[in-house]
């Protein structure tokens, strides 16, 4: 390799810093400005210096015009370098410093001159409209150059035209005082131009800042690589400005909010309507981990302020996660509810063993068929009043886990419920959520009782759970339903508040409520009513017509 360092290329153009960019930009910008400014007053000065000299030139030869027994004299003595008309025009002209004044008769002959040896001659230029009696100002050319020009009729007593009076202000005298102006006018524009400079040069140490000093580049990579980042994530993200509105939503969050784009610019409130999400997304909520609940989903949701006086909130799905938490406990449950039939079989095999030992077999027999009666009675009990089979399968268990935490479970006589259920998931999550916590309430007190009433009323279903805990204070029973309010101990695996909530969603969901209200004798009542949660029968199955095939003896006889 060579030891000499490859020579580094001179790179031309602009300058890649946003900071060095915007400078130069407004620089470019105040000059370019400057110099439009410039040209433009300069423009019209030069109009306004021509028509102030050929003004000037047109009031002198009207002061001229004006002087007593001028006329006379041009009308009554001839023209002579040594006159008077040529010494009243000299007098006059070196008093105004213009470039001449020429007194001419009616005929355009010159009885004055700065040039005496042009007087008695013709002048050069058409004097036709003075003559006429008309006063005309132009810039023109004349034996005497370019010049500014101001013509007047030359009247007697009796107002008759006798010549007139041309005077003229030399041309480079009204050149001179624009070129004069031109040097304090660039030093306004330099003047404009440096405070200018200035105001961009604060604007860009502005921008540098906000910029954080980055180059153009830098910045079009870093939205590229946000776009790709927000909507990649699955984690919902939800932006919002110092006013509350919302103005970034990605793919994920209009996923689990189940809304579109035309949410940006709206505030939470107006984006989700009013609810424990909106709170949490505007701020009223604090906390980190919020729990909240959006339609069928659960969401964990963190919410943080920017620099500039806005938030930017994250939303996980919890959705999947609290349902494998439900599972749980529902596999504790039959754990416990095996447990207990593990620990009470123990026991009467104990006791059926001792009455065989000791060979009372007439009351072993007894104790048997009791057994046995007590079981079949409870889950017969249940069944014919609930023929939809995930609901008696549920109360049956939750029944054995009641008997072994000292509970007493009741299916109240009034229940009816048929086997046509729209969905029975969406019962079995109600039922077991209200059980659990009537459990849960009376556990460990003194003739605990649960009480769970299920009727219906045509396609409508009605469900009711009472229990002889502490019941629920009046300041209370709107709050137990909001999502994330519990009063008791979250276990490790999950978090409280959620199991009321989803019980009010659901049953809202169907057009229905859940309220709950106090039990007769103390203690809390949950009230649950679905509409139109059974589906409409069916038609009736037909009665088959076509006779049976005789038995055989052998049938017969079974």
């Amino acid at each position: 390799m060579s030891p000499t360092p490859p020579a580094r290329r001179l790179r031309l153009g602009l300058p890649r810093r946003v900071f060095s960019q915007v400078l130069l930009m407004q620089v470019a910008i105040a000059a370019g400005v400057a110099v439009l400014a410039t040209g433009l007053f300069l423009a019209p000065l030069s109009n306004q210096l021509d028509d102030q000299a050929m003004r000037r030139a047109l009031a002198i030869a009207q002061t001229t015009a004006q002087q007593p027994g001028l006329a006379a004299e041009v009308r009554d003595t001839p023209p002579s370098p040594n006159g008077p008309v040529q010494k009243e025009a000299e007098r006059i002209r070196k008093v105004t410093k213009a470039e001449y004044v020429v007194v001419m008769d009616w005929r355009g002959v010159r009885w004055s001159h700065t040039d005496p040896k042009q007087i008695g001659g013709i002048v050069s230029t058409d004097p036709g409209q003075a003559l006429a009696g008309r006063e005309v100002m132009e810039i023109d050319s004349g034996t005497l150059g370019r010049s500014a020009r101001g013509k007047v009729p030359l009247r007697d007593s009796d107002g008759t035209v006798v010549g007139a009076v041309s005077v003229g202000i030399a041309y480079d005298s009204v050149r001179a005082r624009l070129i004069h102006a031109i040097p304090g006018l660039l030093a306004y524009a330099g003047g404009a131009l440096a405070v200018g400079a200035l105001a961009a040069w604060v604007i860009s140490r502005r921008v540098q800042r906000q910029t954080r000093d980055l180059a153009f580049s830098d910045i079009a990579a870093l939205l590229s690589e946000r776009e790709a980042m927000l909507h990649g994530i699955r984690e919902g993200v939800v932006a919002l400005d110092r006013t509350g509105r919302i103005r970034l939503v990605n793919d994920e969050a209009q996923r689990l909010l189940g809304l579109g784009e035309t949410m940006v610019g709206r505030t939470p409130d107006e984006a989700l309507g009013a609810g424990r999400t909106a709170d949490v997304l505007a701020g009223r909520v604090t906390g980190t981990d919020l729990l909240t609940v959006r339609g069928q989903r659960v969401l964990v949701a963190n919410r943080m302020p920017t620099d500039d006086g806005g938030a930017v909130a994250t939303l996980r799905d919890r959705t999947e996660l609290e349902q494998l938490g439900r599972e749980l406990d529902s596999t504790h449950g039959l754990i416990d509810a095996l447990r207990a039939q593990d620990h009470e079989h123990a026991n009467r095999m104990h006791t059926l063993l001792g009455l065989l030992e000791l060979e009372m077999y007439d009351d072993a027999v007894e104790f048997v068929g009791e057994v046995v009666g007590d079981h079949r009675a409870t889950a017969e009990q249940v069944t014919e009043r609930i023929e939809d089979p995930l609901i008696a399968a549920l109360l049956v268990g939750k029944a054995t886990v009641a008997a072994e935490r000292g509970v007493a479970l009741w299916v109240s006589d009034r229940t009816r419920l048929p086997d046509r259920l729209v969905d029975p998931q969406g019962l079995v999550t109600v039922v077991g959520n209200l059980v659990d916590n009537a459990l849960d309430a009376v556990a460990g007190k003194p003739h605990a009782r649960v009480e769970v009433e299920l009727r219906t009323e045509g396609r409508t279903a009605m469900l009711r759970v009472c229990d002889t805990g502490p019941g629920i204070p009046p300041e209370h029973r709107e709050l137990i339903f909001t999502t994330g309010w519990s009063t008791k101990k979250p276990p490790a695996h999950r978090e409280r508040g959620i199991g009321l909530s989803l019980v009010r969603r659901l049953a809202e969901r169907q057009g229905g409520s859940a309220t709950v209200g106090e039990a007769h004798g103390g203690g809390a009542e949950f009230t649950v009513v679905l509409p139109e949660a059974l589906a409409e029968p069916g038609p009736e199955p037909a009665v088959s017509t076509v006779p049976s095939a005789p038995q055989t003896a052998e049938e017969e006889s079974r």
